[in-house]
Formats: C-alpha cells, structure tokens, sequence
C-alpha cells in the first residue's frame, strides 16, 4: 500500500507518478546479505517519466541526499526524515511524499533484524516495469539495479531499523 504525504515543499507531487517500495536481499552465499530497500516511480505521472526523474531528484535533494553519492548513514542520527519500522513481516517506510508497506522477504527480515539496518535507494530513474502487484522477477531486479545510471543517480542511505515496542 502507497499513499502520498502532505509537505510544504517545491516538489509537485502529480510528476512524482505512482511511487513503489520493493524489498530484496543480496545472496547470502556470495557475502552479500544486506537487506535492501528502493524506493521508485513508475514514471507514470502528468508530465511522464522526464519529469518524473527530475521531481525524484528535487525529493533527494529536499532529503538532504546527493545522488550517487557516498551511502549516508542515518543508523546513528535521530533527525533523518526517512524512517523504517520492521513488523508482522512488513517493511514500513515513511518519508516526505511517500509512506508505504511491501511485506519483505524472510531472508530480508533476518538480515534486517541481524544488521540492525538497511541499504535504501531512492531511484531517480523510473522503473515502469515493476508495477506493484506484479513480480519482480530475478532478472528485472539485476537489469534494473546493475545499470550504471540507476545507481548513480540513486541516494543511498543506511536507515535503522525500528520496531514496535510490546
């Protein structure tokens, strides 16, 4: 479930299009365990993917993040705008423009839970092929995240992980 949020800033929302969160995890058996996290449009607003690019990019700089940049760390700071709560085999992520949960995978939600944190993106590039309720498969993931530009112009952002407390 995706649901825009209220903010006062520049960005205009109708060129964001539809915004997704996708959860995945590295393959543990080559060292690569860390759970991540995208945060994407489908390119699909108003003005079209062009402008949806460059709305996602007014949104990282309003974050305070560089695209391509080094990976922020947030684990530590307790005045990040990106927050992510872990629970019921949810990931929940709240951020100006977007709050959305995708249930995560079980190796994802070890790897959270053993780490502490998670690797977050937030893709400039849209992604129209990952159209929620649809699977990612395999291959899009790699075809998608193994371009060169989608990284480059991504942020990235070590956040903790939160939980409820019982």
């Amino acid at each position: 479930m995706t649901t825009a949020s209220p903010s006062q800033n520049t960005v205009q929302r109708g060129h964001l299009g539809t915004l997704s969160v996708l959860a995945w995890t590295g393959d543990p058996e080559e060292g690569h365990d860390m759970p991540y996290l995208i945060a994407y449009s489908l390119g699909d607003g108003k003005e079209g993917a062009e402008a949806a690019e460059s709305a996602l990019l007014a949104v990282i700089d309003e974050l305070g993040l560089t695209p391509g940049g080094s990976v922020h760390d947030a684990t530590h700071a307790n005045n990040s705008p990106i927050r992510l709560l872990v629970q019921g085999g949810y990931a929940v992520l709240n951020m100006p423009y977007l709050s959305a949960q995708c249930r995560a995978p079980q190796e994802w939600l070890d790897a959270a839970e053993q780490r502490g944190h998670a690797h977050f993106m937030v893709a400039s590039r849209p992604w129209p092929e990952a159209v929620p309720g649809r699977p990612v498969t395999e291959e899009m993931l790699q075809a998608f995240l193994g371009d060169e530009d989608t990284l480059t112009s991504a942020a990235h952002i070590l956040l903790p992980v939160s939980r409820l407390r019982r």
